[in-house]
């Protein structure tokens, strides 16, 4: 029932592109750090080739994944993908990830390439967006997916986006108390056990 692959197959990237929800789970290195799962959800992933992808990272409570892909030595991440409707499959993709902060030149440079290969990157990063994360495949599972139940998909939630571009317009008419900078610093860039 399972199989495994070295790179995304074809069939299995055409798979993934069509679905709306996935996970990212992520650890650090240290035996008495916890394991970070985040739900994913929207058209923030993408696929650059076979061996590698990207998915827009955005702000959430409790998220650790960036933290631990930026401590020395680690940037493990694995990507679960599953279906909630059609056939039943799990995906998941381990590798390694690279975080491209937001704002800084390599963000920059990889929006406006994908933008030059006409994905509407600059519109996906919408005011909630904390980095890109792009990821070297080392390994692709996949497997039945017999027992996860069927959900039938009604629509993206609005919320995060309408709270960061409320923050955004506060920092631009000059109310930097209510405005968005204060709510992207990186304070887990302290490298602490969670």
């Amino acid at each position: 029932m399972g199989a495994f692959y070295e790179t995304i197959p074809q069939s299995l990237i055409d798979w993934i592109l069509l679905q709306k929800v996935f996970w990212i789970a992520s650890a650090p290195l240290s035996h008495s750090g916890h394991i970070n799962l985040s739900p994913k959800g929207g058209s923030y992933f993408g696929v650059l080739s076979p061996s590698k992808f990207w998915y827009i990272d955005l702000t959430g409570s409790g998220i650790e994944t960036l933290s631990h892909l930026h401590e020395p030595g680690n940037g493990r991440i694995t990507v679960l993908f599953n279906a909630f409707s059609g056939l039943p499959r799990i995906v998941r993709l381990w590798g390694r990830g690279e975080v491209l902060e937001y704002g800084t030149g390599a963000f920059e440079t990889f929006v406006e390439e994908r933008e030059e290969e006409g994905v509407r990157m600059r519109e996906m990063c919408v005011a909630g967006t904390r980095a890109v994360v792009v990821v070297s495949v080392t390994q692709v599972g996949s497997s039945c997916g017999f027992s996860m139940p069927l959900y039938e998909f009604q629509g993206c939630r609005s919320t995060l986006n309408e709270f960061f571009e409320k923050r955004v317009r506060a920092e631009e008419e000059g109310n930097r108390k209510d405005g968005i900078e204060k709510l992207v610093k990186y304070p887990f860039l302290s490298f602490s056990l969670s």
